[in-house]
């Protein structure tokens, strides 16, 4: 093995694992801070039933029942 072509402040060393490091804190930033923007969003419009008498187990005329 030949010792004198080793970098380790290359791309693939040190460096890039800390690049890599930070583009995955940046993703999950990302993904946490739309996530609680979208919990905010629905926990604003709440929905209502309008006849919960009516509600059957399998049916697909349940959707027109809820008023968003």
């Amino acid at each position: 093995m030949n010792n004198a072509n080793r970098n380790i402040f290359g791309l693939h060393g040190i460096t890039g694992m800390l690049i890599a490091t930070v583009l995955l804190l940046s993703i999950l930033v990302c993904f946490t801070i739309w996530g609680i923007d979208a919990q905010r969003e629905v926990a604003n419009k709440p929905y209502e039933i309008t006849n919960p008498q009516a509600i059957e187990m399998i049916n697909k005329a349940n959707a027109d029942l809820i008023k968003r």
